[in-house]
Formats: C-alpha cells, sequence, structure tokens
C-alpha cells in the first residue's frame, strides 16, 4: 500500500521521498507513504481557504448529511481498516476494531448535533433595539494528531471542525498514517468537497510551522506531548491562532478504603493497560488505601502475571501486544532501571516475551521513591507503581503534585467521598468507579500542563467557532 498528502481533492503519492511503515510486532512492511514538506502544506492551506466560503454557506442539514454518510462509511469499513490499524500501530485487533467505530460515533454525533439551534436572541435593553448572537465557522483548522489513537483522535477534530464549518488541514504521525488515510477515503467518499478536508504528510516541524503561519489558518487542534504543545502554543501566538491543546498525563488511579476490589482490579487493569498503556489519559500511579493496599496489590499483580504478550492479530488475542517502535520500549525501561536503582521493589513475574518486535512485560512496582521518575512522569507503556496512602488528604494531594492535569480515577462506594475527589483533584477528565471516562458526548481535556480547551460534545463544536453579535435600531 503506498499513500500520500490528500490536497484539493487530489491523492499526492508522487513526492521524491518515501517512508516505510512497519509492523511493531515483526518488523513487517505494512505500507508505504509519500511525504512532503512546506510546499505541501501550503498548498494544503491554500485549498482550504479556497473552499472555506463555500462550505461555511452550506446549510447545516447539508452538512449533516455529509458526516452522517462518513459515519455510514466508517461503520462499514470497520474490520478492514481497523486491521490495517492494528498492524500498523501494534493494537490488539479488537480495540483497532473499537476504534474505528468510536471513530464513525464522532461523526455521527456532531452530524446530528450541528442541526440543533444556535445563538441568542437577548433582552432588550433600548426600546426598539435588537440584540443577538449568532455562530460562524472561525476559519481554516489545523489539526494534528498522534500515533496512539490516531484515527478516533483526528476523527474527534474532524467532526467537529467540518460540523462547524471550517475547513481542515490535517497531519497524521509518520508512526501510524495509513489508517488515517483511510478516513480521508471515507471523507471523500462521503461527498466531502475537495480542499475541504486535506491531508499532509511529511515532517512534523515543517509542516507545523508552515501550516500555522498561513493567514488563513484561525485554529490549531493539536493532540501530544507537553513540550511539544508548548511550541506550538508558541507559534500560534505569533499570529494569535486559537490553539485547542491536550497534553500529557499523569492519571493517579485512587483506591479508596471502601472500594469495591473486584471491580477496582477490574477497572486498574483496563485503565493501566488499554492501548498496550499508551494513552494519554492511562493510569499512571496506584494511590491505595493502606487498609486494603495488601489484598489489592496480590489481586492486581495475579492479574497482571496471567496476562499474555504477543501478536495482537492471533487468535486467541493476547492481552498485551507491542509499544510502537523499539525507541518507546527504551524509554519505558529507563523509568524502571532508574526506579530500580533507587529502590523500588518489581512485583509481578518476568512475562516471557517474542524475540522480534517492540515487545515489553507488564511490570508493577512498589516501594518507588516520590522522585523518582517511574512516580513522576508520564510512562507511556505497560508499568506502573503502587503507592499506599492513609487518609483521603493525602491521596488528593499526591494525585495533584505534578504539574500535569488530563485525568484521574477514584474506587469508592461513597457518594459524598466521590464527589470530593470531583471537587478537588486538579483534573479535566474523571472516572468514577469507571475505567473509560471518554464519551462523544462530553468535553475530553486538561488543566494546567495538561492542555487547553475541550474536545468532544458541545463543547468540542465551540472550539472551531466565532460568536458574532449584533445590534441594530428597528424604526
Amino acid at each position: 500500500m503506498t499513500a500520500g498528502s490528500y490536497i484539493a481533492g487530489e491523492w499526492r503519492t508522487d513526492a521524491g521521498e518515501h517512508l516505510v511503515v512497519r509492523n511493531p510486532a515483526d518488523g513487517s512492511t505494512v505500507g508505504e507513504v509519500a511525504v512532503g514538506g512546506a510546499t505541501e502544506a501550503h498548498a494544503a492551506a491554500d485549498a482550504a481557504a479556497g473552499a472555506l466560503r463555500g462550505w461555511a454557506d452550506v446549510p447545516a442539514r447539508a452538512r449533516s448529511d455529509v458526516l452522517v454518510r462518513v459515519a455510514d462509511l466508517l461503520e462499514e469499513r470497520a474490520e478492514p481498516i481497523g486491521t490495517l490499524l492494528a498492524r500498523e500501530t501494534g493494537k490488539r485487533l479488537p480495540e483497532g476494531l473499537a476504534e474505528i467505530r468510536l471513530s464513525a460515533e464522532f461523526f455521527r454525533w456532531f452530524g446530528h448535533e450541528i442541526r440543533q439551534p444556535t445563538g441568542e436572541l437577548l433582552a432588550a435593553e433600548v426600546p426598539g433595539r435588537h440584540q443577538v448572537t449568532l455562530t460562524r465557522p472561525a476559519g481554516v483548522a489545523v489539526c494534528l494528531t498522534p500515533w496512539n489513537f490516531p484515527v478516533s483522535i483526528q476523527a474527534r477534530k474532524l467532526a467537529a471542525a467540518l460540523g462547524a464549518g471550517c475547513t481542515t488541514v490535517s497531519r497524521a504521525s509518520e508512526k501510524a498514517p495509513l489508517a488515517v488515510v483511510e478516513l480521508f477515503r471515507a471523507l471523500a467518499d462521503a461527498g466531502v468537497p475537495a480542499g475541504v478536508a486535506n491531508l499532509v504528510q511529511g515532517p512534523a516541524a515543517e509542516l507545523t510551522d508552515t501550516l500555522l503561519a498561513h493567514p488563513a489558518v484561525r485554529v490549531v487542534s493539536f493532540t501530544g506531548s507537553t513540550r511539544v504543545g508548548e511550541r506550538i502554543m508558541a507559534a500560534a501566538a505569533r499570529r494569535v491562532v486559537r490553539p485547542a491543546l491536550e497534553l500529557g498525563g499523569d492519571a493517579a488511579f485512587v483506591v479508596c478504603a471502601d472500594a469495591d476490589l473486584e471491580k477496582a482490579v477490574e477497572g486498574a487493569m483496563i485503565a493501566k493497560f488499554r492501548n498496550n498503556g499508551q494513552s494519554c489519559i492511562a493510569a499512571n500511579r496506584f494511590l491505595v488505601h493502606r487498609d486494603v493496599y495488601q489484598e489489592f496489590r496480590d489481586r492486581l499483580v495475579a492479574e497482571v502475571d496471567a496476562m499474555t504478550v504477543g501478536d495482537p492479530l492471533a487468535d486467541p488475542t493476547p492481552d498485551l501486544g507491542p509499544l510502537i517502535d523499539t525507541d518507546r520500549v527504551t524509554s519505558v525501561q529507563d523509568l524502571l532501571a532508574e526506579a530500580s536503582a533507587a529502590g523500588a521493589r518489581r512485583l509481578t513475574r518476568e512475562h516471557p516475551v517474542p524475540e522480534t518486535g517492540s515487545f515489553l512485560a507488564p511490570s508493577l512496582w512498589e516501594d518507588v521513591p516520590d522522585h523518582a521518575r517511574l512516580a513522576t512522569t508520564e510512562v507511556f507503556g505497560p508499568a506502573a507503581a503502587l503507592i499506599p496512602f492513609e487518609t483521603d488528604d493525602e491521596a488528593i494531594d499526591r494525585a495533584n503534585a505534578t504539574e500535569m492535569g488530563l485525568a484521574g480515577y477514584v474506587y469508592t462506594r461513597d457518594a459524598a467521598r466521590a464527589w470530593r475527589y470531583v471537587e478537588e483533584l486538579e483534573v479535566g477528565i474523571l472516572g468514577c468507579n469507571n475505567p473509560v471516562p471518554p464519551a462523544v458526548n462530553a468535553p475530553l481535556g486538561g488543566v494546567k500542563q495538561s492542555g487547553l480547551g475541550r474536545e468532544g460534545g458541545s463543547r468540542g463544536l465551540e472550539e472551531f467557532q466565532v460568536v458574532r453579535y449584533a445590534s441594530w435600531q428597528l424604526g
């Protein structure tokens, strides 16, 4: 499979350089992508600018119909696209299929949402004077997405932006570009006009700098690391481009003394190991009340020790596939080596892993020093520290002792205690007895250095809209 950029309704696969996309499970070639640079980025932004007025003036009902057709096509094509996604990212096949179906739901939900009433008729302040607000598309939107959920994150941005009436230029990660290409094929087949949705492939910094310097670009929506987000925010500030940033996480998973331990362990396995541990909202550290620490630890260790590791497309499906590449493996191994040297103790067994591919055995650790990176930074892999606590005050303080604030989790049977965590944990997303809190109709985003703005739900639509106010005198 050879893919490339999609600009002004045409596929460009004739670029001088081709990037080979490999399966992280065995190193085999999945496909190739033709990569471009500043020239392609500028052309894509020009195409989006040229198509903006026409798309913005399309009635909401007609835009809605297009988005719903995209949803239908993604559902029809979920199996081949999901399999491709699993091959290029190392996702377990059920997770690859689920991601494509979730992507369809974003288009379906926003397709219906944009048919809702917008604007306000304000109360009159002066006799004969009428005051109203209305929403309009913000302009050309740039959508920059990572490799861990390459299709669903792109879909969440595109469905909102296109629904709002914006035209778009997207960049997919070079580590997982192929399933995103299939998303754009679905957009084209559903009737999205040429120039309205564009895709560029190539070096992140070069493409991003070119796009943010283009005079028609008014919004940049980025998901990725805080370090890169800071750079994008600085570049956006030079032209006062609106940034919507979903950045790194450091989620604490709090298990209170009154928690249902069976459900807490079940939730911990999902929150930690979903997508092979490579999720911005993954449980990063487990804070467990000392009264239930030993029982929770023993149950969780048993579950992790029973995990299987292997080819994510195998039958039966293993519990854990490979990480995206060997660099990610090395990064996690460095965190674990540092923690071990500082006195941390591994609780779980040494799982056998395939000799080829970028696999890493899952592991849990205790006696991790507070200063160790395993307890203070985003792991982004199948490893975590277990830390006991005595009181809710201590758990909240420990959970908040980070510059990150994307997600958090709390397990308790006490509604009042749960609500205290909702109010006091400094995060944008909180799962109460729920390991997968995101939903298509809910806002997703962080606080502190985990980002600005929200994606999903009606607030996600607002990121791509501007509010206009009109006041006129009658008579």
